[in-house]
């Protein structure tokens, strides 16, 4: 018995391993994504220098993991049996949960889901035990501790509400001091600006991070709390002055600011969290060894788990150990990336590729806040406006290559950050550092008018999405860590293993998924460099070879699934026409961002070309999204006759039909290679004959229609669907012929006379 449970305690820590991979790789925006954002070392310089703060704060944290032991249960009415129940289906939530998150890019709180996991098996088992108590005296209080719920549900809300509004004052005030053009506007405030920054970020370091570091006594942060005037303000004046030294030393002080800033979070990072990654493990080893050693005998059933009501000292080897598993998630995780890119995408300066639609409370806030703007450009003073315009002029704004914002806005997320945990902290406030980071960068780039009426209503959705993540957060966490816990406490040993086995399946599972989906959607570079250019003419470059692709994939993809979709037809597979309808879906979906993304560029160049290649660039836009309607105007229909199990096509229907599917077919081959080798020499040739094969179908048509009129009822059905894929195939081939004539003139400098017209007017 006491072996199958150590076996469990291990797989506790294994757990804890993969908490540890996957905690830290949605916590790492937290701390990164203004470096990351502002470009302001490389990412390797920005990894070193978090990494650093995570493996300080690691080793320096006592490791007081009460929450885990007492915090939210009360281990005095728990068997031991009940309690590794609990402790291993909250790992077992725990580690999914992160990880599916991870995978979807959303920045989450890893305090939220451990204690919501805590309260959800807490709770059903309270319950359980309220139910078969004989006595009648045990009640829920006596079993759980609602007050910790309570507390965080009440933190997502304070820190969503102060974040965002501190954010858009304290960036709104900073770019009026320093305007996107800092660098000819630093003079003396820099050194003050550097002063409240390092001053504020070293007070959250002795505050936030330190406080349970092992040499901090009782005594010395007594000794700071009584002192903390005398030592903020001789911690001001004398980084005032360094700073401005270092200014006068052309050394870049909001480089070091960010960058101390990095750290700092870092490390109060992996100080506080730690709990939320090792304190369940930890908890399960202390819980076995007092059984071991303690029971003399006592059933798992029997032995009350009194000795976790104190507290414990984690050794320092598990701290150490932590530390190096931080580190090395810091330093290798994909999924780190892509968390930190949704912070730094929705935060972002410019505009670019969107990775959130719109919804209606996004156009409804959006709506108003038009109107309200409206009003306050009517009371403002015209003077007082151009004066403020000035300080927004978004053309001299200085970002470093690749950047998404300015170093300005990357030191007021960290220094605001730093400042707000310290007075929630201060103020007994259960402030969340994931909740307050995310929300700063969302209300700093509110002010920086980052969101623009073309941007907006994508940006909002966004943020709206991961706020709305945090509460299912919290309801997904209560609702499955409940449910785990009762089937592992009436299926005892069985249910464990399943569980056990369901867990390292999901998370082996979600790892092959995600390597494939990032294979799939790899980083867009020729888009990326397109908006990182400021030479037109490479821009233009970059857009032709950016529409090239778009139009070569669509044209494969349109013939592969012209095939698949007739071939499901007349061979009855429903799964392959179910297949070829939800990749024209997903399909339609990636050629709204590609087209986005293709405005975004055509929007880059120079006027006079953007008109000349507009109405090209459209037609070969348009006709992409046609060909697509037109597959499912074909699948459809093949669908629902092979799903009601209707008489299939006729032989001699078959026969006529796979010649003109094979010479469509190869002539849209032809066109896919003219356009991916920009060689049109044989444009004319292909165009003649797509007509003659327009010709074609339109006489299978009416031959098809005559047959209708001659054939019995039993095969109608199976003609019409017919009949509709002949027509639609007609359509198919005007479709990829516009194409053809978009891609070819887009690409080359052919201009109508018409256009050239409109593009003298716009000169004059």
């Amino acid at each position: 018995m006491e072996t199958i449970y150590l076996g469990i305690v291990i797989f506790l820590f294994m757990l804890a391993i993969f908490d540890l991979l996957v905690g830290v790789s949605n916590d790492a925006v937290n701390f990164m994504n203004s470096a990351v954002g502002a470009k302001v070392a490389r990412y390797k310089t920005i990894i070193i220098v978090a990494a650093a703060g995570v493996f300080a704060g690691a080793i320096m944290s006592n490791g007081m993991m009460d929450i885990a032991r007492h915090g939210i249960f009360q281990p005095v009415n728990f068997s031991f049996y009940e309690i590794m129940c609990i402790l291993l289906a909250v790992m077992v939530t725990d580690v999914v949960l992160l990880d599916v998150f991870n995978t979807l890019g959303l920045p989450t709180s890893t305090t939220v889901s451990m204690v919501f996991e805590l309260l959800g098996g807490t709770f059903i088992l309270a319950i359980l035990k309220i139910i078969g108590d004989e006595t009648g005296l045990l009640t829920l209080g006596d079993m759980m501790n609602t007050e910790k719920a309570l507390s965080v549900i009440m933190g997502i809300f304070l820190s969503v509400a102060i974040a965002f509004i501190a954010g858009t004052v304290v960036q709104y005030i900073s770019r009026l001091i320093f305007s996107f053009n800092y660098k000819k506007k630093l003079s003396w405030t820099i050194g003050i600006f550097g002063g409240i920054s390092v001053t504020s970020l070293s007070y959250f370091v002795l505050i936030k991070g330190l406080k349970s570091a092992p040499f901090m006594t009782p005594e010395a942060m007594g000794w700071i709390e009584a002192n903390t005037t005398m030592l903020v303000t001789a911690c001001f004046l004398f980084f005032t002055a360094f700073m401005q030294i270092l200014h006068w030393c052309k050394v870049n002080v909001f480089r070091i600011i960010v960058l101390l800033g990095t750290f700092s979070l870092a490390l109060a990072f992996a100080g506080n969290d730690l709990v939320n990654f090792i304190g369940v493990p930890l908890a399960g080893f202390s819980a076995y060894t007092d059984y071991v050693a303690n029971s003399n005998g006592a059933g798992v059933h029997d032995f009350m788990m009194s000795s976790l009501m104190s507290s414990a000292q984690t050794p320092a080897i598990f701290l150490f150990l932590s530390g190096i598993i931080m580190v090395y998630a810091l330093a290798t995780s994909k999924k780190a990336k892509n968390v930190i890119k949704t912070s730094v995408d929705l935060a972002r300066q410019e505009e670019g590729d969107e990775m959130f639609g719109s919804s209606a409370l996004a156009r409804t806030i959006v709506r108003r806040a038009t109107s309200i703007n409206e009003f306050m450009v009517r009371v403002i003073p015209v003077g007082v406006r151009r004066w403020i315009d000035s300080r927004f002029n978004k053309d001299e704004v200085i970002l470093e290559n690749g950047a998404a914002f300015d170093m300005v806005r990357a030191a007021v997320n960290l220094v605001l950050s730093g400042l707000l945990i310290i007075i929630g902290t201060t103020m007994k406030l259960p402030l969340s550092t994931t909740y307050v980071t995310f929300i700063v960068a969302m209300g700093t780039s509110l002010a920086d008018r980052a969101w623009g009426r073309e941007s907006a209503v994508y940006r909002i959705t966004g943020m709206l999405s991961v706020i709305g993540g945090w509460f299912i957060t919290a309801f997904v966490a209560f609702t499955i860590c409940a449910l785990v816990t009762a089937i592992m406490f009436y299926t005892s040993f069985v249910g464990m293993f399943i569980f056990i086995g369901v867990a390292v399946f999901l998370l082996v599972r979600s790892h092959i998924q995600y390597g494939k989906k990032e294979k799939a959607e790899h980083q867009d570079d020729i888009f990326k460099r397109m908006m990182q250019s400021k030479d037109k003419g490479e821009i233009l470059t970059l857009l032709r070879m950016h529409f090239q692709e778009t139009m070569t994939s669509y044209l494969r993809f349109s013939e592969e699934s012209y095939v698949k979709i007739t071939d499901g037809f007349i061979n009855e597979d429903l799964k392959l026409l179910k297949k070829a309808m939800n990749a024209a879906d997903e399909q339609k979906k990636m050629l709204k961002k590609r087209r986005r993304k293709e405005i975004l560029g055509l929007r880059r160049i120079p006027i006079t070309v953007a008109i000349e290649k507009n109405t090209w660039f459209h037609l070969g836009s348009n006709s992409c999204e046609q060909m697509l309607y037109c597959l499912k105007r074909i699948c459809e229909p093949c669908k629902e006759h092979v799903d009601n199990n209707f008489n299939p096509i006729s032989k001699e229907s078959i026969a006529e039909f796979l010649p003109i599917r094979e010479e469509l077919c190869t002539l849209m081959e032809r066109t896919c290679a003219s356009i991916e080798a920009n060689n049109y020499s044989e444009a004319d040739d292909i165009l003649v004959k797509g007509d003659a094969l327009k010709n074609k179908i339109s006489a299978l048509r009416k031959q098809q229609m005559n047959h209708m009129q001659e054939a019995d009822s039993t095969s109608l059905k199976a003609s019409m669907v017919y009949l509709n894929i002949l027509q639609e195939s007609q359509e198919l081939v005007s479709i990829w012929r516009h194409l053809l004539r978009a891609s070819r003139f887009f690409q080359s400098d052919y201009v109508p006379q018409e256009v050239q017209q409109q593009a003298a007017l716009v000169r004059e």
